[in-house]
């Protein structure tokens, strides 16, 4: 993980961050809308709307700051080509509501452990402070996103079997 030596090295990570969560929570919602399964996809509408009010304020915080950039690509959910690729549709064809959740587990997971390195990283006070924030607004919907997978069957699973076992 890179070293984060100011609180504007750790708004620009956190800015990638949280606008690829808002985009992918938002195509993932479209998707499960497609298929029919409503439930889903408002639950993905929540999350994007969740990520979208973290990017907004981040954004706010941040205006007239000059940030260093970062390539958004070390942050992608999925492939990092564009939306029309092979790839990518082959995902979304072959995505089930578990699949999703699954893939927005990691990310979850893979931000909170970013915030959190730098938490525990950090020599200034005032940057494990703000680190610390964004660590719990990502444990947050660590929870969130683990509830969703606890009560989401796993499509790939055979429950006439497993119950007949029983």
């Amino acid at each position: 993980m890179p070293a984060i030596r100011s609180a504007n090295e750790l708004y620009a990570h956190a800015i990638v961050i949280e606008r690829e969560a808002a985009e992918r929570y938002a195509e993932f919602a479209r998707h499960m809308a497609d298929l029919g399964n409503e439930a889903v996809a408002e639950l993905f509408e929540r999350l994007a709307g969740l990520e979208a009010e973290h990017l907004d304020t981040l954004l706010r915080r941040t205006d007239g700051v000059a940030l260093p950039e970062f390539a958004a690509a070390g942050y992608r959910w999925l492939d990092a080509g564009a939306p029309e690729t092979a790839a990518r549709e082959l995902v979304y064809r072959l995505m089930t509501p578990r699949h999703a959740l699954e893939i927005a587990l990691a990310a979850e997971k893979r931000a909170e452990a970013f915030f959190e390195h730098v938490l525990m990283t950090a020599a200034d006070p005032a940057l494990r402070a703000l680190a610390k924030e964004m660590a719990a607004e990502e444990q947050e919907h660590v929870r969130l996103v683990e509830d969703l997978l606890a009560r989401t069957p796993d499509a790939n699973v055979d429950w006439p079997a497993y119950f007949a076992a029983r």
